[in-house]
């Protein structure tokens, strides 16, 4: 999940997975495999690093879980 705002300024918590395609035209429209569109202030390179980051948090969240370093995912930060 990352955090976005629209271009009206509301908040949202986007799931990633849904992501299709992002445009920069030259508002940054982010494509949902849903049909919906977003239109959000950020810029495509932040939204791209958002989704990079959110996927490695994971990344890491799943490897210490396997290594036994955490008990279950309500220890992970």
């Amino acid at each position: 999940m990352i955090d976005l705002r629209l271009i009206n300024g509301t908040h949202i918590v986007l799931n990633s997975d849904l992501i299709e395609f992002i445009e920069a035209t030259p508002d940054t429209v982010v494509s949902l495999s849903t049909g919906k569109k977003l239109m959000v202030k950020e810029t495509l390179d932040e939204v791209i690093d958002k989704v990079v980051h959110f996927r490695q948090r994971i990344g890491i969240v799943v490897k210490e879980f396997v290594a036994g370093e955490i008990e279950d995912f309500s220890d992970a930060a």
